[in-house]
C-alpha cells in the first residue's frame, strides 16, 4: 500500500481539492481504472434510465450474468464524496461482484454536486430503489431479494435508503457497505490520525462536503449522518429493524472509526452485522485490484455476504 501511495505522489497531479469540480471528475475519471481489475464479462451491460421524483432520467447501467430465472439485484450507489465518480468509475467493481455473486447489479448516476445540493443525492437514491422495485420484475430481476449497496458518500447513500426502506416497511436483503461516511462531524481519532498521507486527506473531504452541504445545518440531518443525525425533531434515528449489513472497512481510513461505531449501533439495535476491517489499506482501497490483494479478498467477501443474503 505504502508504494502505491508512493507511485500516486511521484506521479505529481495535482490535488483534488485544488482542482474546480468539472477538473476534478475529470481527472477522477481518468485515473478510476489506472489500479483497478479489467472489466469482467458478462452477458448483460444494458444502459437504463432511471425516473427521479422531478422527472429527471438518472443513467443507470445493470450489469448481470447469464441465468434463465429472475436474478436477485443488488443497487449500487458509487463513491466520489457527492462531487466526483460515476458509474464508469466504478464498472469494474461492479461487474466483478455480479460475477462472484452471480447476481444482478445496478450502478445508478445520482446527480453530483455542487450543481446538485444536499438531499438530491439522496432523493436520487430513494427514488432508485422505488424505480427498481417497480421495475425488477420485467428486468429479469426478482423484486423479493433486492439489496442495497456502495462505497463512500455511495456508502452513505446506500445506509441512508436503508432506514427509508425500513421505515416503508420495504424487506432489503442486506446493507454492503465499503467505508461509509456516518458522522456529521469528521472528529472522531481516526480524522486525526490519518488526516495527511493516506490518500483520502482532510482538505479532500472539507471539499467535497464544502460543495455538497448547503449549510453547516446539513451537517446534523440524519440523511447526511445516519450515525449521529437527526430527524426533523430533533431525534437520532433508530436502527432497529433495518436489514442485515456487511460492511468492509480500511484500516488506514479517516472514516473507519465512524464506520465501526455505526456497525456497533446497529448491533445494539439488535441488526446483524458482519463487519471486516483490511490490515494496512486506505480509503478507495477495493479499487486497487491490479496492486492490492486485500482489495480483491474484499471483493469476495463482499460476494460471499451476498450469495448469502439472496439464498
Amino acid at each position: 500500500m505504502r508504494g502505491v501511495l508512493d507511485r500516486i505522489a511521484r506521479a505529481g497531479h495535482p490535488p483534488m481539492h485544488a482542482l474546480g469540480p468539472d477538473q476534478a471528475r475529470r481527472a477522477y475519471e481518468a485515473g478510476a481504472g489506472v489500479l483497478d481489475i479489467p472489466p469482467h464479462r458478462l452477458a448483460r451491460a444494458d444502459d437504463l434510465s432511471v425516473t427521479a421524483r422531478d422527472g429527471a432520467n438518472l443513467p443507470a447501467r445493470l450489469f448481470a450474468p447469464a441465468s434463465t430465472d429472475p436474478l436477485p439485484v443488488l443497487l449500487y450507489f458509487h463513491g466520489g464524496g457527492f462531487t466526483v465518480g460515476s458509474v464508469a468509475t466504478h464498472e469494474p467493481l461492479c461487474r466483478h461482484l455480479a460475477h462472484l455473486a452471480h447476481c444482478a447489479v445496478l450502478s445508478v448516476d445520482y446527480r453530483l454536486a455542487p450543481d446538485w445540493k444536499f438531499p438530491t443525492a439522496v432523493h436520487d437514491a430513494w427514488d432508485s430503489l422505488v424505480w427498481l422495485r417497480q421495475n425488477a420484475a420485467a428486468l429479469g430481476l426478482d423484486p423479493a431479494r433486492i439489496a442495497i449497496g456502495g462505497d463512500s458518500a455511495g456508502g452513505t447513500l446506500a445506509a441512508v435508503s436503508a432506514i427509508a426502506a425500513r421505515d416503508a416497511g420495504w424487506t432489503l436483503a442486506l446493507q454492503l457497505l465499503f467505508y461509509p461516511g456516518c458522522a456529521g462531524h469528521q472528529d472522531t481519532p481516526g480524522h486525526k490520525t490519518f488526516a495527511q498521507g493516506f490518500l483520502l486527506e482532510e482538505p479532500h473531504i472539507s471539499y467535497f462536503f464544502g460543495h455538497y452541504l448547503r449549510s453547516p445545518a446539513d451537517r446534523d440531518d440524519w440523511r447526511f449522518a445516519p450515525l449521529d443525525g437527526v430527524d426533523e425533531h430533533g431525534h437520532v434515528r433508530e436502527l432497529d429493524g433495518l436489514a442485515p449489513a456487511w460492511i468492509g472497512l480500511a484500516e488506514c481510513d479517516p472514516l473507519t472509526d465512524e464506520g465501526v461505531m455505526y456497525a456497533d449501533r446497529m448491533r445494539m439495535a439488535g441488526v446483524a452485522v458482519d463487519l471486516d476491517i483490511y490490515a494496512g489499506v486506505v480509503h478507495g482501497f477495493i479499487q486497487f485490484g491490479r496492486a492490492i490483494p486485500q482489495a480483491l479478498q474484499c471483493h469476495n467477501d463482499a460476494a460471499r455476504a451476498l450469495r448469502q443474503a439472496f439464498r
